[in-house]
């Protein structure tokens, strides 16, 4: 520690504010400069991390669909229940009511 202190009070005094001057604004601009700064750096990130949520949930979703879809191609049952929900339609001679809310 002593040394240290004999670098800033010594013979070199002057060169050493001059050399952490010119460091802290060599650190300055490379966190601050334009296009390139830090805060650019946490925003990609906070980017980054919305988008892995968003195709997660989007993994999500593709594999209750993909359960459904097949459901609809190997069950007959399953198939005939969709098509009288979403398309209202009905077997020769049954009437299809539809109550809305």
């Amino acid at each position: 520690m002593r040394n240290l202190k004999d670098i800033f009070s010594g013979e070199h005094r002057s060169f050493m504010r001059y050399a952490v001057i010119i460091t802290f604004l060599f650190i300055l601009f490379v966190f601050l400069k334009p296009g390139s700064n830090i805060f650019n750096w946490i925003g990609a990130r906070r980017e980054i991390a919305r988008q892995e949520r968003q195709i997660s949930e989007y993994e999500r979703q593709l594999k209750i669909l993909d359960t459904r879809i097949n459901l609809l191609v190997s069950d007959r049952d399953t198939l005939e229940k969709f098509a009288r929900e979403q398309f209202h339609l009905a077997a020769p001679g049954e009437d299809v009511y539809i109550l809305k809310d």
